[in-house]
């Protein structure tokens, strides 16, 4: 077999269709000598015999791995030009109890962006001035939870929420530390749904704004401004946005510490990770010491103190940690004509047990992913697409992978990376139970969130009447 035509260039045909790439899968992924998959010890034969499939699995160990690099990254950075560094994990990415007590462990602190995540991070029994609360549109409820619950920092993103943070706080007759969330107009290189500091979207107040919501903060006695915050977007890989959003906020720093102290600067997260063998990430290492070199020089061309510095990083640290295991189920070899010489190819659509309720991410932005099965094979690669079970065109799980041409109904399939934003963004579609969350470590399992059944479904639909059983008579 050799490459299909309708295969997209960034595919390269694999020698082996089993290869487990390492960049791209858990640290902890291996193959047993029987060639089962093995994530944390633990086959994917014996995770989908205790809990089924779908299935989100994640490698304890490397989440926590990931917590501490960062840490450790930033840490040195910013030490080595005379300030700190406070990572804080981005909770949208994927948030449980047992998550934000990984990440406390690791001496992270946890961003949250709704009341609902706040209540995690509570229930997870973290001191609440770790975290800080974003959000575009908090509402009063949740203004006035944070407030009451000590949250370290609330990041303002208007400039009506001033005086409704200030209110709340007064309210309550505390004094709450507050960042300005400011939209740097920097234009990063991602899926137009995933930058956020454009000019024309809902994030932020402009730059040329800053000043003035930043004064309007500083007359209020019941807030105390902590400085800037920044976040251009979501798996960006050209670092060059980074650096230009903190070039730009270290203009609007350095013109606000004329007139007060402005002790911080959160430069926000957005570092992609290898979905494909075609995406390049960044080391955190790199990441942390190409910001540490522009805000030393912007410092010191500004003779002004440095900083202490935040960063908010979620996919890196959880996205490569986390795989989804299906079960397959109708495949459907589908003959296309290619325009070329070849004439025709075959696209083979491998359906599974899932789809979009538990990966949007396909359908909302075109992700790429990676998938192989869970047990070896030896026979020549075929071009699929892995598809799900709803009824939806768009519901595709990974659109372009080649895979053995044995595979075949009942065969265990693993998608790579899909510890960020699978979970999070699930839904259920076509009243499909969102699946189950395992952690693996050691050679142990345990659930971390569990599958909802069908009994759960239902259980919120008032109208539900009870279905007689066989045999009754009616």
């Amino acid at each position: 077999m050799s490459e299909n035509p309708l295969a997209p260039p960034r595919l390269r045909f694999p020698t082996d269709a089993s290869e487990l790439v390492d960049r791209i899968w858990p640290a902890s992924a291996t193959r047993t000598d029987d060639g089962d998959l093995a994530i944390g010890g633990v086959t994917a034969t014996d995770l989908v015999r205790q809990y089924g499939t779908p299935l989100y699995v994640v490698d304890e160990r490397d989440v926590q791995s990931r917590a501490v690099r960062v840490r450790n990254a930033f840490t040195e950075a910013f030490e080595g030009i005379g300030t700190r560094a406070h990572v804080y994990y981005a909770g949208k990415a994927f948030l449980t109890t047992q998550v934000v007590a990984w990440m406390a462990e690791a001496d992270l602190r946890v961003d949250v962006c709704t009341g609902g995540e706040l209540a995690v991070a509570l229930a997870a029994g973290i001191d609440p001035a770790m975290l800080g609360f974003h959000g575009n549109d908090k509402s009063d409820a949740e203004i006035a939870r944070a407030v009451e619950v000590g949250v370290g920092t609330i990041v303002l993103d208007s400039h009506e929420e001033v005086q409704r943070v200030a209110r709340a706080a007064a309210d309550a007759g505390v004094v709450q530390r507050v960042r300005i969330r400011i939209n740097s107009g920097v234009h990063a290189s991602t899926h137009e749904y995933l930058a956020t500091a454009r000019e024309d979207q809902k994030f932020g107040i402009p730059l040329t704004e800053a000043v003035a919501a930043a004064e309007a903060v500083r007359a209020e006695s019941s807030l105390v401004f902590v400085g800037l915050h920044s976040h251009i977007g979501s798996q960006i890989f050209d670092e060059s946005g980074f650096r230009e959003a903190a070039r730009r906020l270290m203009d609007v720093h350095a013109t606000l510490v004329e007139t007060g102290p402005v002790p911080e600067l959160n430069l926000g997260g957005g570092w992609g990770i290898d979905y494909t063998e075609a995406d390049s990430a960044f080391a955190p290492e790199d990441v942390a010491d190409a910001l540490a070199a522009i805000i030393a020089e912007a410092c010191a061309e500004r003779d002004i103190p440095v900083p202490k510095v935040a960063v908010e990083p979620g996919r890196y640290i959880v996205g490569p940690a986390g795989i989804t295991l299906y079960r397959v189920g109708t495949i459907k070899p589908v003959t296309l004509e290619t325009g070329d010489d070849a004439g025709h190819a075959t696209r083979t659509y491998v359906s599974v047990d899932g789809g979009m309720s538990d990966n949007a991410r396909p359908a909302l932005y075109g992700a790429d992913y990676t998938a192989r099965l869970a047990r070896t094979s030896e026979s020549p690669a075929v071009l699929t697409r892995v598809v799900g079970k709803h009824c939806e065109s768009g519901d595709i799980v990974v659109n372009d992978e080649y895979l053995p041409g044995d595979v075949q109904r009942g065969d265990l399939l693993a998608v790579a990376a899909t510890g960020a934003y699978c979970w999070a963004l699930s839904s259920n579609y076509n009243h499909v139970g969102r699946p189950p969350v395992v952690a693996v470590a050691d050679g142990a399992a345990r659930i971390l969130v569990r599958g909802e059944s069908i009994d759960d479904l239902l259980a919120r639909d008032t109208g539900v009447v009870p279905v007689p059983h066989a045999g009754t008579g009616h």
